[in-house]
């Protein structure tokens, strides 16, 4: 009969009815999820190829005797044990640049622009572990890679906010957890490289000029960890993870002293109070590298 509520028709219609239903929920859970707006993710590659920083001196201060645990990310050197540091006084102010007028592309410039990090001595073992470099970054491209032997740790690098400028969410969820081990190394091959630096972190693009450095020795090769604590989202995991960076001297103008305000952005480090800084002048420049042939997923 028509009427009956197990006839076919009335079947069909009932599983369409719980069909739509099912995607207004899923539709409106997206919408909410990727709001209009919402910044794309970029891979891997782009977002670390397109990741220079300019590291200066600071003046001296000493956080929070903080013990950390720390694990090792990046798929090259997951096998080594975890190291146990504490946060020693902080050294170096890493912020990000653009070498010789080569801007990132704007997906990526949304991103890598945010990426400051403040660097603290720490110590742990000798890992004694040998690595073959390769340049990453387009402007590099033709210079020959390294092969270093990592030593002891001497900074971890973790990310801050300058003078209250926070990262929109979408680009504060990835940098983060950008959490950087630097390891000395030997040997100390130089570059010798001449290379016009562009600030392209807001609080800095009208402070810091334009200016060429020549870019002398490979000194520490800064790669990824993760703090024991911190829930790295798995998409943002996927990027962070490939952040290997290595620091070269460099010499170049002087610039005026520039104070600044910062704040820890990494969820272990949130409650550590604001610290205040003047940097002192060039010291180093990080510039993305492979590991043993193994890079960056696109």
């Amino acid at each position: 009969m028509n009427g009956n509520p197990a006839s076919p028709r009335h079947g069909r219609t009932a599983v369409r009815r719980l069909l739509s239903a099912a995607l207004a929920v899923f539709a409106a859970a997206f919408l909410v999820a990727t709001p209009a707006g919402a910044l794309a993710v970029p891979t891997a590659k782009e977002f670390v190829s397109n990741l220079d920083l300019d590291c200066y001196k600071t003046t001296t201060y000493q956080p929070p005797a903080v013990a950390l645990s720390l694990r090792h990310i990046n798929p090259v050197l997951a096998n080594l044990p975890p190291v146990q540091v504490t946060l020693g006084p902080r050294e170096q102010m890493c912020v990000p640049v653009a070498k010789n007028n080569v801007i990132p592309p704007a997906t990526v410039l949304d991103y890598v622009r945010f990426v400051d990090l403040s660097c603290y001595r720490v110590s742990a073992p000798q890992i004694n572990q040998n690595l073959a470099l390769r340049h990453l970054n387009p402007v590099l491209q033709g210079v020959p890679g390294i092969s270093v032997t990592l030593n002891v740790p001497q900074n971890l690098c973790v990310p801050v906010a300058k003078n209250g400028v926070t990262p929109p969410p979408d680009v504060l969820r990835v940098v983060s957890h950008i959490d950087l081990l630097c390891y000395a190394h030997t040997p100390n091959p130089a570059m010798n490289k001449a290379l016009n630096l562009t600030q392209l972190n807001p609080v800095l693009v009208n402070q810091i000029p334009p200016r060429t450095v020549q870019v002398g020795a490979a000194r520490q090769l800064c790669v990824p960890v993760q703090k024991s604590g911190d829930q790295i989202p798995a998409d943002v995991f996927d990027i962070v993870r490939w952040v290997d960076l290595e620091k070269f001297d460099i010499a170049g103008p002087t610039i005026s002293a520039v104070p600044l305000t910062l704040k820890h952005l990494n969820p272990v480090l949130a409650n550590l109070p604001a610290e205040e800084l003047r940097l002192t002048g060039a010291a180093q420049l990080a510039v993305p590298v492979s590991k043993n042939g193994v890079t960056p997923p696109a």
